[in-house]
């Protein structure tokens, strides 16, 4: 294959061509743009509402009951509950081998089973937990009332939505509306009505209701009663008894109808302010960078036609974090590039270094295919990845480069020594890039939220590897293939000159100072190996007496 290739550089090309353009389609259209990895949801939650009982009591009358009834279902891991007042939450792990899904029913049907609740407790809510990430948070704050910057906050909200690249946005930070309706003891006595005369009235009154349709000749006529309330002064109106002399009690003559929020110890501020925050999330394959660039350049505009007093502005941007992250690999890259391109330059021949730099983009872009075919998006940590191959990828290309480079020094012909070069270090670079690749399969396998975290670095450096091995053995000997070896007795040029002579102390160095000193410690290889372990020994020493420290995230 190394030959074929070598002497038909027009499939070289066609296959170069094809990687290139693969990559770029995919990185554009296939690849997702995320500042976390995802993850799948592995846990199921159970969540009971009791207002005003304690943990300890909701604990006992709910959750140690839901804990007892599941805990004998297969595939259940752990079981984990967590109450506090008014409510308690029991998390159900499940063990990697099951399907959630397949769990979630049976869960369901246990805890619909239990009938030996508290009274008062509101029915369990069971479901699989979802676990999102906010690329950006919207705050909106001011010095007015909380209701009128929630009702702006919901104004901005349908705003977002409206964005081409935006299209799941929360509330959060926020307290929920609430009708409170407090009736006076001593005026439901005067009336002779208790609370559940209240209740049923609202109960039968706060509704629309569809009554059929009447058919004329004109058409159909829809027949609706629309009787929904919502605000304060709906409830007020709704009527609770008529009297036998025709006069009718309202609920406003019963009790006081607080129109506001539910009583929650939610206090939030943004520089001082009153305040709530938006989240907005990335969904499918939406990028978080284009989201991030279009809610900023929403609130930039924004700014002119604000309420008085009203501040709009944006917190935590994670997309940002990948975009350093990003910036970090395009500057490795270009740095690394250059340096390669140099140090190649000095030893090697121009081309030769120019052809073994661009096994790095071509690597790159091809791991762009795999990662559109496999679904892998690009985030911090598989960004990392790239960072990461981007000093190893172009070793199997430098060696390669280098060895053809040998034969045209002793006078070959580019193909000859495109294709001899490539074969004679074929083995040692292949096995080279296999055990790299084997190193980082660990990475794939571990379990949990661990493994997906750490598994996206794996499933870049191995394509990359993959795709470098393919285009030093493959596409690079074609190109190497058409440079000429230099005429014997040419006369040197300036920069010929000036490479030559440092090429030639680079030798130098290797025959007389390197090679004694291998040649030392071949014939003292006991003693080499022995230093070697005792440095081994002293830097496993360093690590676990406690010397080196150790921090599991650093800031």
């Amino acid at each position: 294959m190394i030959a074929w290739f070598a002497r038909n550089s027009v499939a070289a090309n066609l296959l170069m061509m094809s990687i290139i353009i693969g990559g770029l389609v995919a990185v554009n259209n296939w690849v997702r743009l995320e500042a976390f990895p995802p993850f799948d949801v592995d846990t199921i939650s159970v969540s009971v509402a009791l207002r005003g009982a304690s943990p300890e009591d909701i604990e006992l009358g709910a959750a140690v009951r839901i804990e007892e009834a599941v805990k004998d279902i297969e595939g259940i891991d752990r079981i984990v509950s967590r109450s506090v007042e008014g409510s308690t939450r029991v998390t159900i792990e499940v063990d990697s081998s099951h399907d959630p899904l397949v769990l979630l029913d049976s869960v369901k049907s246990r805890v619909d089973a239990i009938n030996t609740f508290p009274v008062d407790a509101e029915k369990p809510v069971v479901r699989l937990a979802e676990r999102r990430f906010a690329v950006i948070n919207v705050v909106i704050a001011g010095i007015q009332a909380e209701e009128e910057i929630r009702r702006f906050g919901e104004q901005v909200r349908e705003e977002l939505l409206m964005l081409e690249n935006v299209s799941y946005v929360e509330l959060d930070s926020a307290r929920q509306y609430e009708i409170a309706i407090e009736a006076s003891p001593d005026r439901l006595r005067e009336y002779d009505l208790s609370l559940a005369d209240i209740a049923w009235a609202i109960r039968d009154s706060s509704v629309d209701l569809s009554a059929g349709n009447v058919r004329t000749q004109g058409g159909d006529i829809l027949i609706r009663s629309k009787g929904q309330a919502y605000r304060r002064a709906d409830f007020d109106s709704i009527v609770v008894k008529t009297n036998p002399d025709g006069t009718i009690v309202q609920i406003g003559d019963l009790a006081h109808v607080q129109d506001g929020f539910e009583e929650d110890s939610i206090s939030t501020r943004f520089n001082g302010k009153e305040a709530v925050f938006l989240d907005v999330t990335r969904t499918g394959n939406q990028s978080a960078l284009r989201i991030s660039r279009e809610v900023k350049d929403y609130i930039k505009s924004r700014q002119q036609s604000l309420p008085t007093g009203i501040e709009l502005s944006y917190w935590d941007d994670d997309a940002q974090v990948l975009k350093n992250r990003l910036g970090i690999l395009s500057k490795s890259a270009l740095q690394g590039g250059i340096l390669v391109i140099l140090l190649l330059t000095v030893f090697l021949r121009p081309a030769i270094a120019l052809w073994v730099f661009l096994g790095i983009p071509i690597s790159f872009l091809g791991a762009f295919i795999l990662m559109g075919a496999f679904d892998i998006s690009l985030n911090m940590m598989s960004a990392f990845g790239f960072i990461i191959v981007l000093g190893i990828v172009v070793d199997d290309a430098i060696v390669t480069g280098e060895n053809v480079y040998k034969h045209l020094q002793f006078g070959d012909d580019g193909l000859y020594a495109a294709i001899e070069g490539t074969r004679e270090v074929a083995v040692p670079v292949t096995f080279g890039i296999l055990t790299t690749i084997v190193a980082f399969m660990p990475l794939m396998f571990i379990e949990g939220f661990l493994g997906t975290w750490y598994s996206p670095v794996a499933m870049v450096v191995i394509p990359v590897l993959l795709f470098s091995l393919v285009e030093s053995k493959l596409i690079l000997p074609a190109h190497l293939a058409k440079i000429k070896p230099r005429p014997e007795g040419a006369k040197e040029t300036g920069f010929t000159h000036w490479q030559r002579g440092i090429a030639k102390k680079l030798e130098h160095i290797i025959i007389d100072y390197y090679k004694p000193f291998l040649k030392f410690t071949l014939r003292h290889r006991w003693s080499t190996l022995a230093c070697f372990t005792g440095v081994l020994i002293v830097m496993l020493t360093l690590v676990t007496s406690g010397w080196t420290r150790f921090v599991f995230f650093p800031s």
